[in-house]
């Protein structure tokens, strides 16, 4: 590659000053001579609400910014780069409208080249606005969870500059988009499309050169003034794969592409580089395969790192991608929302795989369709070269209905529930129109992965297909033990679960005021922190503790009994006909009472430790014993062994112990099980004793020295009644 020449880059950070608009300020903020002096400063990159003075606003937010640049040289051109407005602006430079933009996590590009060669002294004037949604079955903003979520405080609004601000320098021709996409990899080769929209001040031929890692590539085009859009392809033979964390390593290698006129080869106009890996995704009948290997995706879903995502640090993104790895998971599906960059980039390195979500989550309006199906392509121009983003969804549960503010109420919540079956089972706007529209823009950007166009939906007319499955047994429905006679009832709804769990109370939870227990304040929880009061009243009730921390600790210990049994009954499906799952939910975003297993502090609950367990890369897995059993009465337990390893497990000895007060019984099977397997080994066949109590079945499965890290162990527990038929609720 040519050596590139220096770029002029200006970065517009730091303090700036504000206000809230109002039709006077916003007709004369714009203007160079407007005084300032007494609006509040305000800190960007950030969200208004992190300033005191815009601490309770819905904005409009009024921004001004004052800096000096040197007019650029003639052969140069200017342009103001504006990394991420959320959710719309409306931008000036020296009282002369700019342009606008529209999508919290897209960058937007300006030229600015005349109004900074009339002189050295400049004023930047942008419109935030981020309007509340109160149709929430309609909304306009396409801002995902930060608007319309469960597990998120309802009064935040995150708008703002939350993005870099600064103004670059380029020659006659700037690389305006870049789309890097691999297309196929496998131990031979890989092939990599490369797309740019190339902008030229005047026509020109140009030599478009790129490279990644030690292949280059030349190709030479004329160019028209304006965009131009050049895709081409290279060819890497034998490659070295990029892999999830679980089948190998991570090599990523730089890709960069420059643009210079053929007359002046030397001189490069505009240069950019980004890293990518070689791998290739598939998913046929919700079963990933990766470069050709089949991988079982144990997965949580992930919210934002922080509810003011400006403010969340690269550690803390990293963290995140760690903890996840560390626990044992392949798989985080970024729920309804694109986080910042340093998360993507940790996946990367790590071997994490990223389930993408667009930031669409229940009802939209119906004229969102044009710019959603624009904010589509442009999160695959923003992401699409990441190789740990391996499955893009377009829409959450795409119900046009307000879930969130149901309450306890009988017949509404009846209603609620006629509407939610309504909208899965017949045509509907959102699911029908906008969905297939946003899906139909991912498969023509992308194509190299997989597309869901909605994530929630259950089979329905004509096709009776449906998508992947969000079940909450235990909290919102049901028992937790009802899950294997529904799965076994519906086995496409087996596929793919990804959402399943119960809320719980975290480790810090000053915020619920534990000194007033039992008398806690329930309805500012409920809308401030979103705890579900008549949830807990069913599962985990607060009037059978005495103290606030014997109840948090008893909903931590329902929580993680919850989820690892349905990850054990998940993966006992593996392949048969699951794909993978993902719980919901990993880590908080604020202090809240919600579904995740670790608090906004990154403070493990000891549902943490649960999640960890199921996901261990070798688990023994018995049937559920019931709730209670009655002296005498028999039950038959199959005994399975799941193991993700890729190399078989010879001579497996699994133990399965059932103890009691005053006895115990013990069963010994042998076994082999084959490659990323699953296999039953055997059957327990146990006789409730004659003796009050609790029951609890231990399960172990060794192997031979080197194989298995330790012994797996697994526990279940259930009740014998007493001689009376009285049950002792466990």
């Amino acid at each position: 590659m040519t050596a590139v020449t220096t770029l002029r880059r200006l970065d517009l950070g730091g303090e700036w000053r504000a206000a809230v608009a109002d039709e006077g300020l916003r007709r004369a903020f714009l203007e160079p001579g407007f005084d300032d002096g007494s609006w509040a400063p305000i800190t960007v990159p950030g969200h208004w609400r992190r300033t005191d003075a815009f601490a309770d606003s819905d904005g409009p937010v009024l921004h001004r910014r004052s800096f000096e640049h040197a007019p650029p040289a003639p052969d140069r051109r200017s342009w103001l780069v504006l990394d991420g407005l959320f959710y719309q602006g409306d931008v000036w430079l020296d009282g002369t409208y700019v342009g606008d933009t529209e999508g919290y996590f897209a960058p937007h590009t300006f030229e600015v080249t005349a109004p900074l060669a009339a002189g050295a002294e400049h004023l930047l004037a942008v419109e935030v606005t981020c309007a509340p949604q109160p149709d929430k079955g309609a909304k306009r903003n396409l801002t995902g969870v930060f608007q319309h979520w469960d597990c998120l405080d309802d009064t935040w609004n995150p708008g703002g500059i939350w993005r870099p601000v600064r103004i670059e320098q380029t020659g006659p021709v700037r690389i305006r988009d870049l789309r890097v996409l691999c297309r196929e990899a496998n131990a031979e080769r890989a092939v990599v499309v490369l797309r740019a929209n190339l902008d030229a001040a005047e026509p020109l031929s140009v030599e478009v050169r790129s490279s990644i890692g030690a292949v280059d590539h030349a190709l030479t085009r004329p160019l028209a003034a304006g965009e131009n859009h050049v895709e081409w392809t290279i060819t890497v033979e034998r490659p070295a794969l990029w892999w999830p964390w679980a089948l190998g390593d991570q090599p990523l290698h730089d890709v960069v592409v420059e643009v210079a006129a053929t007359d002046r080869p030397d001189e490069v106009s505009h240069r950019r580089r980004l890293r990518t890996g070689l791998r290739q995704v598939e998913l046929r009948d919700w079963i990933c395969s990766v470069n050709g290997e089949r991988l079982f995706l144990k997965g949580s879903n992930m919210g934002p790192t922080r509810h003011a995502l400006a403010d969340a640090t690269p550690a803390e993104l990293a963290t995140d991608v760690e903890l996840a790895k560390r626990v044992g998971l392949d798989l985080l599906r970024i729920h309804a929302h694109v986080t910042r960059p340093e998360l993507y980039e940790a996946a990367d390195e790590a071997g994490l795989l990223l389930w993408q979500d667009l930031p669409l989550q229940w009802g939209y309006a119906r004229q969102v369709r044009k710019q959603a199906v624009r904010q589509a392509g442009a999160a695959v121009r923003l992401l699409g070269h990441h190789p740990s983003v391996a499955i893009w969804c377009g829409h959450n549960e795409p119900i046009a209905i307000d879930t969130t503010d149901v309450g306890d109420d009988v017949w509404q919540l009846a209603r609620t529930g006629a509407r939610f079956l309504a909208a899965m089972e017949l045509p509907t706007w959102n699911r029908s129109v906008l969905d297939r529209s946003i899906a139909r823009e991912l498969r023509r950007a992308d194509g190299s992965r997989p597309v869901i166009p909605h994530s929630g939906v259950w089979p329905h007319l004509p096709q009776l297909d449906g998508t992947d499955t969000h079940i909450y047994f235990g909290w919102y429905h049901g028992d937790e033990r009802d899950l294997p006679r529904f799965l076994a009832a519906v086995p496409r709804l087996a596929r793919f679960v990804t959402e399943f769990g119960a809320q719980s109370i975290p480790e810090e939870a000053s915020f619920c005021e534990p000194e007033r227990w039992p008398d806690l304040d329930w309805e500012r929880l409920a809308a401030r922190h979103k705890l579900q009061k008549s949830n807990f009243d069913k599962h985990v009730p607060p009037a059978d503790h005495a103290t606030f921390d014997g109840w948090r600790k008893a909903t931590q210990a329902y929580q993680g009994r919850l989820v690892k049994r349905h990850i054990e009954e998940l993966r006992r499906l593996k392949y048969r006909p699951t794909g993978g799952f993902a719980q919901f939910s990993f880590a908080d975003a604020a202090p809240l009472v919600s579904w995740a297993v670790l608090g906004h502090d990154r403070a493990e609950k000891s549902s943490f430790a649960a999640l960890r367990a199921a996901c261990q890369p070798v688990i023994v897995v018995a049937d559920r014993l019931p709730a209670a059993l009655r002296p005498g009465q028999v039950v038959a337990l199959d005994l399975h062994v799941v193991s993700d390893l890729r190399v078989p497990l010879a001579d497996l000895v699994c133990t399965a112990t059932a103890s009691w007060p005053g006895g115990s019984r013990r069963w010994r099977f042998a076994g082999d099980v084959g490659p990323d397997g699953c296999e039953r080994v055997g059957t327990i066949e146990l006789e409730a004793p004659d003796v009050a109590g609790e029951l609890v079945l231990d399960l172990e499965v060794t192997a031979a020295a080197g194989v298995l890290p330790h012994a797996v162990r697994n526990r279940d527990g259930t009740t014998v009644a007493a001689p009376r038929d009285r049950l002792n609720v466990w």
